[in-house]
């Protein structure tokens, strides 16, 4: 496109970041019209610093030119606000990036089960196994993985959907050019060659940390949901979690021992009810797959240990039997023998909480939604879903879409 010189030159404008980047894009129209306006035409406009307005009064276009042809070598396209292939689902979102340096395949993103999938770059081997193991359960129903490309959980998770053989978007915080860290130039190329690299930064831009919480409203916005795997109490993780539930998408996290401080963000996010309890693939998928058909299929992955993996590779691995399977909204199986399959209701006195015992009574007459136990049990909203949480931890409560609860066990009354 002859115009995306201009929109480069208007990317790069000082002090025209996020917000006031879109308005001043919409009131012009155009970034062509932005670049050949005038003083008087920028004052006007109103409200922009006088640092901006002396960034759009300089017309040079010799740096558009160098990042146009940077791109051109590295075989790196761009994709503006205003282009018909630009995500709709990206568009929506506060802050939309203006223009999308890319480089590899171009997905449909409207039209994608696209699930990202984030965590600290401080793993730990539990956190690193879940994310592996969730990537590549999600990849092989279906799904396209999304993350950054960061040591620990995002590298996992990229590494868990190249294995499935499903492809994976990487979203960076510097050029597409720019390795970081350094020791996943392979990385890279994997996700390049199967996936896609994407950023809103042109070739040649550091990866500084700044730019990290910046990027994540992109990891979320491409999106229909986000799974948090390890977290501490703050970070990027759970800035990601908050785009995610700013955009209205759907968030998942994965529990964590209450003592350790790579859980603390995401054991937050469950205890809040601000994202579900996720323990495997199928988890995520029955909140997605209506609004998916045809593209997501549920299904029972076994868990694979290291020791397991190696096993299987070596050929001396004895596999469990697959199981069919489950249907959206089917409680988790359980065991033929020795699963809970029918409570008494005085042993309720024992194993459960007078909230959960109330809550269980309450599911015992059908399916009902959150804001519907609050309002039959009069328990609070907080406790109901602290209480559902465990519930379902427990074996005894089945979470469906739409986000209705149901009994997962028949209550024997004596």
């Amino acid at each position: 496109m002859s115009n995306l010189k201009y929109w480069i030159w208007l990317t790069q404008r000082r002090g025209l970041l996020g917000q006031e980047a879109v308005r001043v894009l919409d009131h012009f129209g155009a970034p062509e019209q932005v670049f050949f306006a005038d003083e008087k035409a920028y004052a006007l406009l109103g409200g922009l610093k006088p640092e901006t307005e002396r960034s759009l009064m300089d017309k040079s276009l010799d740096r558009a030119d160098q990042v146009l042809g940077d791109c051109e070598r590295l075989g790196i396209r761009l994709l503006t606000l205003q282009d018909a292939a630009y995500p709709e689902r990206l568009r929506a979102i506060a802050q939309p990036p203006m223009v999308l340096y890319w480089k590899g395949r171009q997905f449909a993103f409207d039209e994608e089960a696209a699930v990202a999938i984030v965590g600290t770059r401080a793993a730990t081997p539990y956190g690193v196994r879940m994310a592996s193991r969730l990537s590549a359960g999600l990849s092989r129903s279906g799904a396209l993985i999304i993350s950054g490309i960061a040591e620990g959980i995002d590298a996992a998770a990229v590494r868990g959907a190249l294995k499935a053989g499903g492809p994976v978007v990487s979203v960076l915080g510097g050029g597409i050019d720019v390795i970081y860290p350094r020791f996943h130039r392979e990385l890279y190329e994997d996700v390049a060659a199967a996936g896609a690299l994407i950023s809103e930064y042109p070739p040649g831009t550091e990866p500084r940390g700044g730019n990290f919480p910046i990027r994540n409203r992109i990891i979320s916005g491409l999106s229909a949901g986000v799974v948090a795997v390890e977290s501490g109490r703050f970070g990027g993780t759970l800035s990601t979690a908050g785009h995610a539930l700013e955009q209205d998408r759907e968030v998942f996290a994965v529990p964590g021992p209450a003592d350790a401080p790579q859980s603390e963000g995401t054991n937050r996010l469950i205890q809040k009810g601000e994202a579900k309890l996720v323990m495997e693939a199928d988890d995520v998928l029955v909140e997605l797959i209506d609004r998916f058909p045809g593209r997501l299929r549920l299904g029972w992955e076994p868990f694979e240990s290291p020791e397991a993996e190696r096993q299987r590779l070596e050929g001396t691995a004895v596999l469990p039997p697959r199981r069919e399977p489950r249907k959206a909204g089917e409680a988790p199986r359980k065991a033929e023998k020795g699963g809970v399959s029918e409570l008494r209701w005085k042993d309720c006195k024992d194993k459960l909480t007078d909230d959960q015992r109330a809550l269980l009574l309450a599911l015992d007459g059908g399916a009902a939604r959150a804001d519907d136990l609050v309002e039959q049990t009069q328990i609070p909203a907080r406790r109901v879903l602290s209480a559902m949480t465990l519930l379902q931890v427990q074996g005894y409560v089945a979470e469906e879409s739409g986000k209705r609860f149901r009994a997962a066990v028949k209550l024997k009354m004596e």
